[in-house]
């Protein structure tokens, strides 16, 4: 057959992979795909509900960037949360989750043979969205001893090509919160080399241990080169709803959009009142659910100290993700990843999956509940034993 060479040279993120294996083994339970485990709250739910069953408005397009109410909400949240100032009609658009503003803003910012620096490990959809668009993801290694930004290690790997970076912070699949000095250092680089910012901000909310991190968008001097690109799914337990957003500079948002309106003419309009409600209601939820990953941070860490024969990792501060290194067998990560599905019935995702500093490490999430968690830890303690 002759598939294209953009999608040939693409594949399936080992995250959505490990599950598909595991659908043939009964009776998994999951430390790996970063689902969080709370449902969606009520007031979402009923807000939705009202609009489908009081009108067919719901059931019908949206405008293509998306409901004017929506793009409103979105800009206030941006300017009192995160200090960054966008006109709701022009410089916001609307998504089908944080992924598909990914992805719109990798094919409108990268061309042929375009390099975009990226963390080495990284999150692994952000490699295969820049191979989709004929760019070359390139890797900057992270510190070893933290999983912390070297800004050196980040000017050498500049070359002619270099047209862009990715920021995620806080980091998937590390948990690395970026300090405002490591932020800083990347936007001085871009300013110096004409690069663009790809900010993640899917995480944003999920800093345990101090303040959120620093919006590159923020700092006046690089505004115009970034793309921010936030979602409502791990916020608001609405991962299954598909709607997020993209932020830009005008002349940038209006190129973006060419390419959602391609691919999905407008986000869900049941999902757009979801998200409305999500950011005109309550935001105790919100405190609720970070305050229970928290503990279940406490709890995974707990867990993998009495597993410290054979890993070692690094405290997470933010998202809900850590890397695991393994000691005790040189098994390849996706082989020790296949194998901890097949013979302790224990899902996780292969470090290699992340990029080459991945390899060794096992990705863990703590999205899960804290039963499941344990669950999972009992058989692998079980398992480690017959090793």
């Amino acid at each position: 057959m002759k598939i294209s060479r953009r999608v040939s040279g693409i594949k399936i993120s080992a995250i959505k992979e490990m599950p598909l294996i595991a659908s043939q083994v009964e009776g998994c339970v999951s430390l790996g795909q970063g689902v969080p485990s709370f449902a969606t709250p009520p007031h979402i739910v009923a807000a939705v509900h009202q609009a489908l069953t009081q009108g067919d408005w719901a059931g019908k397009y949206s405008l293509q960037p998306g409901m004017v109410e929506l793009r409103r909400a979105v800009a206030e949240y941006l300017a009192r949360e995160r200090g960054l100032e966008y006109d709701p009609l022009t410089e916001i658009g609307i998504t089908v989750g944080a992924m598909e503003g990914l992805l719109t803003a990798f094919l409108t910012l990268v061309d042929q043979d375009d390099e975009v620096l990226v963390p080495d490990p990284t999150y692994e959809p952000h490699l295969e969205q820049i191979r989709l668009a004929q760019g070359t993801p390139v890797f900057v290694p992270l510190n070893s001893g933290d999983w912390g930004l070297d800004p050196e290690l980040y000017r050498a790997a500049v070359t002619p090509n270099t047209k862009a970076l990715v920021l995620c912070n806080p980091a998937n699949p590390t948990g690395k919160f970026y300090t405002d000095r490591e932020v800083r250092a990347l936007t001085r680089l871009a300013r110096q080399h004409d690069l663009f910012i790809i900010s993640d901000e899917t995480y944003e909310h999920l800093v345990y241990d101090g303040p959120g991190p620093l919006a590159p968008a923020s700092l006046s001097d690089v505004r115009d080169r970034v793309v921010t690109v936030g979602s409502f799914s791990k916020k608001y337990a609405m991962t299954g709803w598909r709607v997020g957003y993209a932020a830009a500079p005008a002349e940038i948002m209006a190129q973006l959009m060419k390419v959602h309106d391609s691919a999905a003419i407008c986000a869900p309009t049941p999902s757009q009142v979801a998200a409305l409600a999500a950011l005109a209601g309550p935001q105790d939820v919100v405190a609720e659910m970070k305050g229970q990953l928290a503990q279940r941070r406490e709890l995974i860490c707990r867990r993998l100290d009495r597993l410290s024969a054979y890993f070692s990792y690094i405290r997470p501060q933010g998202a809900y993700y850590l890397l695991a290194r393994y000691v005790f067998t040189d098994d390849l990560s996706r082989d020790l990843a296949v194998r901890l599905i097949r013979e302790a019935r224990v899902i996780t995702i292969p470090g290699s999956s992340f990029g080459p500093g991945g390899e060794g490490h096992l990705r863990l999430s703590y999205g899960g509940e804290p039963e499941e968690i344990n669950e999972a830890f009992d058989r692998l303690e079980m398992w480690l034993e017959g090793v």
